[in-house]
Formats: structure tokens, C-alpha cells, sequence
């Protein structure tokens, strides 16, 4: 029988910002961190940071503590001592070991995946056991096929994208992002994600996975992304810049501005606790929950 995770005790809301530690913050990490912040404190609720370094392979040295920093010279002030998933191997491990009969070994390559289709079919499913190196797969018997969203309602998956079997674990042994965030989030009590829209989509097979491991899933709301000049996401891959933490009220205002608040310009505040005060006013305007 599945032995669920047991979460934390929480308080009626709790909220989460989770970085990746490839670089410093850039703007459109801004956005979504000031999103997550100011949903938590327009509910009175708890906001905790994770830093998602599952993937050791992505991980920039020191770039954990820049964004730190970064985050608390802009006022984003997390409520909890932050984790790390790279420090938490052992208990994805359990995790996976609970959950085996919704699990199998996969030793397609992406070559070979891709000769049968956009998306994985099940190949190894009936192949077991496999030779070593081989990924994890997650049986994806009972797909979540659609979701709520409070920013895009309600929000219909791709049938052959919600239905495929998505792995927990890669060939290198890594865990993957989809198991450690639905875990991370089970156990931290986590009751809504506030998060960029590129999350969107693997929001089906994390819904799957959250209800598979005994919760209930959480709030979503995705938030819109930040585009450069070429209309690609501002991200580290695309060799977004890092934030200028010295200009942490500009940043804001204009983070803010994304999110379709009207606080004015920078010009018009003195500290960011200031502006904070005035975008949380906004944002229970326009998204405060009865929670």
C-alpha cells in the first residue's frame, strides 16, 4: 500500500519562491519571486525560499548566495530557514522506494524515443527488467487532464503530454524536478504556487504525482513571462542579465508593472519596504483568495 507523504502542520496559506542556482536573479526571476511574495503576504501567509538544485550538474558556485542576497535587498524576506534539494537525496530516495509498483526502469535513449514519436510510448513498460544505466519512469495510469488555474482558469492538457510516463529518476542517478518539487512541496506544506507560465504545462504531471503521494494539490497561479527584444523568455540560458541589486525600488517598479499593478513609478518611493506596502494594497485588489 502507498504510504503518503506527511506534510507539515501549516496555517491556511503557504507559498514558496524555488530558484535555480545556474546564475544570478535576471528580471523575469524577479517578476516571478515578487509574484509568489506578494500572493503570500496579501493572505498573511508564510513565504519560504528553496533553492532547486537537484540537477548538481546546472549548479553555479556561489550563485545560491547571490540570489540571496538579491532577494533581501529587494525586501523578499523568506519566513523559514531555506533548503536545498541537493542536500535531500536520501529522502527522494524513500520517496521512490514507496512508490515502486507506480514505477519501472527505462533504458530508451532520446534517439530512440524520438524515432517513435514526439512523446515516450510506454516502450519499457513490459521490457522489465532492464540493464543498468536505465531511467525511472512513473506509471501514468490516472493522468490529470486538465487543472485550475487562477490566472488562465480552467486549463486543458495536450492528451499525450498529460499521459505520458514522465521520469522520476534520469539514467546518471539524478533525481528528477518533477519528483524532488512535488515532494519539496508535499512536505513543506505548500498550499499555493505562484509561479512563471513556462511552469504551466509540467503542472499536469506534478498534479499527478502530488495526488499519487497522498495530497491534496495545491493552488496554482501562473504568472506572465518577461520577453527580450528577440520575444524569447528571459532566462539564463538566453543569457538574461543579472538584476542590479543598487536599483532594488526600480526593479520592483517595474517587476510590479509586469504584473499589472498601478503603484506609480520608483520616483514615488523612498525604500522598498514602502513599495512592497503598496504593491501588496494592489495585489489583494486583484487576487486576494478566501482561504
Amino acid at each position: 500500500m502507498l504510504k503518503p507523504i506527511q506534510p507539515q502542520s501549516s496555517p491556511h496559506y503557504r507559498g514558496r519562491f524555488a530558484p535555480t542556482p545556474s546564475g544570478p536573479l535576471h528580471f523575469g526571476s524577479l517578476v516571478a519571486a515578487l509574484g509568489s511574495f506578494l500572493d503570500a503576504r496579501a493572505h498573511l501567509g508564510k513565504w519560504l525560499v528553496r533553492i532547486e538544485d537537484v540537477d548538481k550538474t546546472r549548479a553555479v558556485a556561489e550563485a545560491d548566495r547571490q540570489i540571496l542576497d538579491q532577494l533581501e535587498a529587494h525586501g523578499l524576506v523568506w519566513d523559514e530557514p531555506v533548503i536545498y534539494q541537493s542536500q535531500r537525496d536520501t529522502t527522494y530516495a524513500d520517496v521512490l522506494d514507496s512508490i515502486l509498483e507506480h514505477t519501472y526502469a527505462c533504458d530508451c535513449s532520446r534517439k530512440q524515443i524520438r524515432a517513435h514519436g514526439h512523446y515516450y510510448n510506454g516502450h519499457c513498460r513490459t521490457r522489465q527488467p532492464r540493464p543498468a544505466p536505465y531511467a525511472i519512469r512513473f506509471k501514468n495510469d490516472n493522468p490529470h487532464t486538465h487543472l485550475f488555474d487562477r490566472r488562465h482558469q480552467r486549463v486543458e492538457a495536450e492528451i499525450e503530454f498529460a499521459q505520458e510516463d514522465f521520469i522520476l529518476r534520469r539514467r546518471d542517478g539524478l533525481f528528477a524536478y518533477q519528483l524532488a518539487v512535488v515532494v519539496d512541496d508535499l512536505e513543506q506544506g505548500i498550499t499555493d504556487i505562484v509561479r512563471g507560465s513556462d511552469l504551466l504545462i509540467p503542472s499536469f504531471w506534478q498534479a499527478t504525482l502530488w495526488q499519487t503521494l497522498g495530497g491534496c494539490t495545491p493552488r496554482w497561479l501562473h504568472l506572465p513571462l518577461v520577453t527580450g527584444v528577440d520575444g524569447r523568455k528571459l532566462s539564463k540560458q538566453n543569457h538574461a542579465p543579472a538584476i542590479d541589486s543598487t536599483q532594488a525600488i526600480a526593479n520592483l517598479a517595474a517587476a510590479a508593472e509586469v504584473l499589472s499593478l498601478h503603484i506609480g513609478s520608483a520616483k514615488d518611493y523612498d525604500s522598498v519596504d514602502s513599495l512592497l506596502e503598496a504593491a501588496v494594497q494592489q495585489w489583494q485588489s486583484q487576487w486576494q483568495m478566501i482561504v
